[in-house]
């Protein structure tokens, strides 16, 4: 399948690396965002390189159930 001009372009997250802050281990992430699997360190959120999305933008957000009427 090949891509045509008129198609739009969806950007997705871009995988980083870095060095854990606590144990140096080499880790990877998404957009800057960091979890350590040897000792358990992360970085806060708001360190990543990209805005994050909305709960509105979710497209997995569950539906909110209907409000039963009570008789």
């Amino acid at each position: 399948m090949t891509e045509r001009s008129s198609d739009p372009v969806i950007e997705g997250p871009q995988i980083t690396e870095a060095e854990c802050r606590r144990c140096g281990t080499l880790i990877a992430g998404l957009d800057g965002r960091y979890a350590c699997g040897v000792c358990g360190w992360s970085n806060h959120w708001n360190e990543g390189h990209s805005q994050l999305p909305s709960a509105e933008d979710d497209l997995d957000q569950p539906v909110p159930a209907a409000k039963s009427r009570k008789p």
